[in-house]
């Protein structure tokens, strides 16, 4: 068991950022995402409410919606925060159907507002992502995938707006998804330098730290690291954490067979063209990396 809670589980994100008591953690995360990128409408988050993460349709038969964080600021600004593990084949289709529903709360329900003129506040969802999206990989794919090192810093996030492809202006600027490829993000603790570098930083390395670091001395992260530390955690809570955590395994393993999986059927399919076109066993074998007994049986 690690120091430090892993904030990938289910429990660690939620009680890092999902609480009353550590709202402070949560909008100096969000105002940090702001502070970095131009192309987010600036809404300078002072203070919080956290709302129902469980939404339903308007139908029992409809399908219904859980976040793990939802929240509202002063200015009516709505907040969906999502920690995203595994890649899904239609995870940017659920994102969006996901802010349906902060829309759809904006309607005026009261037949006395029967003139509502559909003016709606702000939303954005905010995923987190423990992978790189799958058509990105294809887009930089040349002779081979970009390694984590070959990205820029600002590869990782991902600002996606409604936008006028004739004039590639902003068409409208009140529905905003921010995405950040956390893989992505390779900054050690000596080149730290803004907010949030320092908020990316602790989301993908929290686990693995042993003690604080000095480059993370801001007043936030005392109650951040204070929080984080397991040992503190009450009987109760370590055993939501341990089980939290051991789903993470299990979906993690999971998706590792299936990747695997899929890795062997491709390098069987390559063996056996190459095999047709009269590649001796060896080569192969050095290409695929498989066996040359398995090789044999194609």
């Amino acid at each position: 068991m690690s120091k430090y809670i892993n904030p990938y589980t289910d429990f660690g994100f939620k009680k890092l950022f999902g609480t009353e008591f550590n709202k402070d953690l949560l909008m100096s995360f969000l105002n940090a995402l702001f502070e970095k990128s131009n192309e987010i409408p600036k809404d300078e988050i002072l203070d919080i409410t956290y709302l129902n993460a469980e939404k339903l349709g308007r139908k029992a038969s409809e399908r219904k919606a859980i976040f793990d964080v939802y929240c509202t600021t002063k200015s009516g600004a709505k907040f969906i925060v999502e920690m995203q593990n595994v890649f899904q084949q239609f995870f940017k289709d659920r994102s969006v159907y996901y802010s349906s529903f902060p829309i759809r709360e904006m309607a005026k329900r009261d037949s006395s507002d029967e003139h509502w003129n559909y003016e709606l506040q702000k939303i954005y969802t905010v995923g987190i992502l423990n992978f790189v999206f799958k058509d990105e990989e294809k887009d930089n794919k040349t002779s081979e995938l970009k390694t984590v090192n070959e990205f820029s810093d600002d590869d990782l996030m991902h600002v996606v707006m409604l936008t006028d492809r004739m004039t590639g202006k902003v068409f409208y600027e009140k529905l905003a998804y921010i995405y950040l490829e956390m893989p992505k993000f390779d900054k050690k603790e000596n080149e730290l330098e803004t907010m949030y570098e320092k908020w990316l930083f602790v989301l993908k390395n929290l686990p693995k730290l042993l003690e604080r670091p000095k480059e993370l001395q801001d007043r936030i992260f005392d109650k951040l690291f204070k929080q984080a530390e397991i040992a503190m955690f009450t009987d109760k809570e370590y055993s939501d954490y341990e089980e939290s955590l051991h789903n993470l395994w299990d979906i993690t393993n999971a998706m590792n067979d299936a990747e695997n999986k899929g890795a062997r059927q491709n390098a069987l399919e390559n063996a056996k063209r190459m095999k047709a076109k009269g590649f001796d066993f060896q080569t192969i074998a050095d290409i695929t990396l498989l066996s040359i007994k398995d090789i044999e049986k194609l």
